[in-house]
Formats: C-alpha cells, structure tokens, sequence
C-alpha cells in the first residue's frame, strides 16, 4: 500500500509551512474542507483550477442481488462525489515520477540504455498507481 497524508499531517505542513499555529492552521484546513462540503450538498460543482473539479454524480435506484445469497436486494438512489483531475496537476504528478524515474537513471551505470528503460518501468508504474 502507498503512503498517504492524512488530515493531521496536511494541517502541521501548512502549519510549518506558513509559520501558523497548528490550531490555525486547523481552522483553515476544516473551513475548506467544510465549505467544498456544505457546496456538493447543495449540487454545486467546485472548479479548483489547475488541481480539478468536484461535482456529484446522481444515481437512480435498481434492483441488485445480495452477492452471497443471490436474493433480489433495493438499492436505494444515491448522490456522490466525483473528482476530475486537472491537466496542470495531472501532468506534475507525471512530471515528479518522470524526475525520479531520470534521478534513478541518472545513478545507473549507462546512461542510454537505462533512459531508454525507464520509458517502459514508468508506463508500469503508472498503471500500478491507478490500479492502488
């Protein structure tokens, strides 16, 4: 499994970062948090340019069957969010695994040979990323 950032640790990198107590830096964090919140409950979308959009994708109600027993189950309607990434985040992430693919290669004994490798190793690694 990957590493994530959590909350937690979001709120003391802008603490450190911005030279914020942590407490304020808590109540930025949660006021963003609570206001992309309060605008998808509402069906508003939210457009973060350069990073992405969120909008709410509606879902109609069907009728599933309980995978175990196989009985007919109701699902119910149901709203929920849905993330696009934007081009300009999309493409450094990319970037980031491109310079660490070029720093791994740049450590290895040829050159050539390992640049033309890691064209192929970086493909893999960004499928694994969007398979986990």
């Amino acid at each position: 499994m990957q590493p994530t950032m959590t909350k937690s640790e979001l709120i003391e990198l802008i603490s450190n970062k911005i030279k914020l107590p942590k407490g304020k830096a808590e109540q930025i964090v949660n006021c963003i948090f609570d206001s992309m919140v309060d605008a998808l409950k509402k069906g508003e979308g939210i457009e973060i340019r350069g990073f992405g959009s969120f909008t709410v994708r509606e879902y109609k109600s069907y009728e599933g069957r309980n995978p175990r027993t196989g009985t007919p189950v109701h699902v119910a309607p149901k709203r929920l969010p849905f993330f696009k990434v934007g081009k300009e985040l999309r493409e450094r992430v990319n970037a980031s695994e491109e310079e660490q693919a070029a720093g791994s290669a740049a450590n290895g004994s040829s050159g050539s040979t390992t640049g033309g490798n890691s064209g192929s190793s970086n493909s893999g690694n960004t499928t694994a990323a969007a398979g986990g």
